[in-house]
């Protein structure tokens, strides 16, 4: 690309998820799109997580609405791209009566729409590995799809279907639209929108600092079940209902949240709650933790694993399950769950910071068009 100058309507700056769903808004309304990639592929937070696009337990209002637009999107791009979805929906099991309490202020709410209660002998018959509870709660409105294998597809759908240009292991140094410098040369495009991820010092530094956001990392693990089992949905226990606002909001979870402080403080310290996914080969995708600061923690910790587990055997008998591959994650984490700004005329600046990239990408990279395209 050294000295040539490419025009677009538009160039994405990063090709997590976000960038990537930006592109597809934009080839959606006929822009001419080119993607710019620091990295040879996409290394970070979106080939690192659950690929669980999550809409029940959202923050209420407006993310919770980024959640449902983005999930149907989803289900309409994957078959488009060979993406496979690997299961569908959520089960959360109550095994307190506090947890109850909280599930049935949220069924009461207008998140609890479509969701509904499973009889504890077709949840007996249906998943008969699953531990005892109070009550469980179906969700239907979720989907899942393998992260690492869906970002790569979608990449190069957008590439070879859509005709959107991608330059790979291309940093970007600066822009000034309408020229966006990188290492091996310069783009000209009328619009911008830079998605950075967690990379939160190559590229407005200063503007993304006034979000206060932080690094969060998290630690997540691959098990074989150690038996033959069919998990139609994700699942995910009491901790999650202090950590998913949708529910953490409602005045109901501040006495599921002492009494958890009470039994679970170890688990509450190191930010564990429990998702289970399960992938096509099936194995089950188990996590997570979080741990906050000013750079991503590079060291896994062996106590918070053993703390996940623990919480994976409370809700799943699985004597046998074994740990058979580990990795980190790391995401960029604020007080609102997603930043943007306009750093410069027909430029914007988005990053999802409540780590539900994933799960609100679609609808918050039409945002991020409008802001670009809005002067």
């Amino acid at each position: 690309m050294s000295n040539m100058k490419l025009g677009y309507d538009l160039v994405v700056v990063g090709a997590g998820i976000i960038g990537l769903a930006t592109a597809w808004t934009a080839r959606r309304r006929g822009l001419r799109v080119a993607v710019v990639e620091r990295n040879a592929k996409a290394i970070g937070a979106s080939v690192r997580n659950f690929g669980f696009i999550t809409v029940t337990g959202q923050r209420r209002g407006e993310h919770w609405r980024r959640a449902q637009d983005t999930a149907a999107i989803w289900r309409e791009v994957a078959p488009q791209a060979g993406i496979g979805v690997v299961h569908e929906g959520l089960h959360v099991l109550a095994q307190r009566p506090e947890a109850v309490a909280v599930l049935e202020a949220f069924m009461a709410t207008e998140m609890g729409e479509g969701c509904r209660w499973v009889d504890a002998k077709q949840a007996q018959r249906d998943w008969p590995w699953l531990q005892p509870g109070m009550a469980l709660l179906h969700s239907p409105h979720e989907c899942r799809v393998e992260s690492r294998d869906a970002i790569p597809r979608l990449s190069q759908w957008l590439e070879h279907s859509l005709g959107v240009d991608f330059y790979w292991n291309t940093p970007v140094t600066g822009i000034h639209l309408p020229h966006i410098n990188t290492s091996r040369g310069s783009l000209r495009a009328e619009y911008g929108v830079v998605c950075p991820g967690n990379d939160l010092n190559a590229l407005f530094p200063l503007c993304l600092a006034q979000a206060g956001i932080r690094q969060c990392t998290l630690q997540m693990m691959r098990v074989s079940p150690g038996q033959a089992l069919h998990l139609s949905s994700a699942f995910m226990s009491d901790l999650s209902l202090i950590r998913y606002e949708g529910y953490a909001d409602l005045p109901e979870a501040t006495p599921l949240k002492a009494r958890l402080l009470g039994e679970q403080a170890a688990h509450l310290a190191q930010g564990i709650h429990l998702i289970v996914v399960q992938s096509a080969d099936g194995s089950l995708v188990v996590g997570d933790s979080h741990v906050y600061g000013d750079a991503e923690a590079p060291f896994a910790s062996a106590a918070t694993e053993n703390l996940i587990m623990d919480e994976f055997h409370r809700v799943l008998n699985l004597p046998k399950a074994s740990v058979i591959e580990r990795w980190t994650g790391s995401y960029a984490s604020a007080q609102d769950v997603v930043f943007k700004a306009q750093p410069s005329p027909r430029l914007a600046l988005g990053v999802v910071t409540g780590g539900t990239g994933a799960s609100t990408s679609f609808a918050f990279a039409r945002e991020l068009l409008d802001l670009a395209m809005s002067s």
